[in-house]
């Protein structure tokens, strides 16, 4: 439906991830996902959600006293108003960030949107469909994530940025499989190997234990 998005929730919390981990963000989640993830934790997002306008979700993002906004999912690029949403934000003054897994194209995002790009390692079940086209279309300040399930998905990634330089093109940011690999494993692999990348973890899973939504 022309000028409608299909919205998941929306809500106010300490973002989790990316280097603006630790600050206040308001969160638009998208409905609607085109991959399946092994360790996905918004399932919940592929179908459910609610239809709004650009100006409704404007309008609901302005009650909360908060100057950045991501959109994510799902997959936040697969509805296109996504683009004209982040261009209204950008035109209110907000700083948008984006989260997107990476397989869906990014050369229609704004100039000003942070993209966090994340680039599915083996683990994921969802590697061979990394579009790799993206990498070449990211701009200076943009982020790109790893997250690892164990060590193979670890040298996977590892040997993917030296081979695509992708310590040049972007800040790099790797994280643990919230469960499956331990955090403090993960950050001795990185240290022995001087790997380019920054330890992420989902500080949101860390301060709320057991929840699941609005956070």
């Amino acid at each position: 439906m022309p000028g409608v998005l299909r919205v998941n929730e929306i809500f106010h919390s300490i973002q989790g991830e990316s280097t603006a981990a630790g600050l206040p963000c308001v969160f638009v989640r998208l409905t609607g996902c085109h991959l399946r993830c092994s360790w996905c934790d918004t399932t919940y997002a592929f179908h459910e959600g609610r239809p709004m306008s650009v100006d409704e979700v404007l309008d609901e993002v302005a009650r909360y006293p908060c100057r950045t906004v991501e959109l994510t999912g799902g997959e936040p690029l697969l509805q296109p108003e996504a683009i004209p949403l982040m261009a209204r934000l950008l035109a209110h003054g907000y700083r948008v960030l984006l989260e997107t897994g990476g397989a869906a194209p990014i050369d229609a995002v704004p100039e000003g949107v942070t993209v966090v790009l994340d680039v599915k390692c083996p683990g994921s079940g969802e590697s061979a469909r990394n579009l790799w086209e993206n990498l070449d279309r990211l701009r200076p300040g943009d982020e790109i994530k790893f997250v690892v399930r164990d060590r193979e998905d670890y040298v996977w990634a590892v040997r993917t940025i030296a081979e695509r330089g992708l310590h040049s093109r972007a800040k790099l940011l790797m994280s643990p499989v919230f469960g499956e690999l331990e955090a403090a494993l993960l950050a001795e692999w990185i240290l022995e190997d001087g790997a380019p990348v920054r330890l992420q973890l989902q500080l949101h899973k860390i301060l709320w234990p057991g929840v699941e939504r609005g956070v």
